[in-house]
């Protein structure tokens, strides 16, 4: 993704572009692996070698109430972020800590028909994603 794209989903969510909105949001989603905001600052620091983890933080937590990116909270309790928004689910490797992003279409229908056929009271299901916890067997996280 381009600059550009950046600064129009930033723009669309009626927030104010700058340069450290579009580098955060560009290093998540080039990143792709759910970084914490340590390992966004890490990437950051040549660049932006003034930019605090709170701005960070601060920077992400806004990403996130606009819709524009997710949280991921990882098996270890560390806060991760996700750049991704279509429907899919993570698995969450328990030796290394590491997430992947999981799809399976099949997956997603049975959950939107179970949702859409059983209601929990007093409850709207507005997203849908599944944490599976596990280990890879002789088998290296891709």
């Amino acid at each position: 993704m381009n600059a550009n794209k950046y600064i129009l989903k930033i723009k669309e969510a009626g927030l104010k572009v700058t340069p450290q909105r579009v580098a955060i949001l560009k290093v998540l989603t080039e990143l792709n692996n759910h970084p914490c905001a340590e390992e966004i600052a890490e990437v950051l620091k040549k660049d932006f070698p003034g930019l605090s983890l709170a701005t960070i933080y601060n920077t992400l937590e806004t990403l996130a109430q606009k819709q524009i990116i997710t949280k991921v909270q990882s098996a270890d309790g560390k806060l991760r972020f996700d750049a991704r928004l279509d429907m899919h689910h993570h698995l969450h490797e328990m030796n290394t800590g590491k997430i992947e992003d999981y799809y399976d279409e099949d997956l997603n229908s049975i959950l939107q028909e179970y949702f859409s056929n059983k209601s929990i009271p007093g409850f709207i299901v507005q997203d849908i994603k599944l944490q599976i916890k596990g280990e890879y067997i002789n088998q290296k996280l891709k």
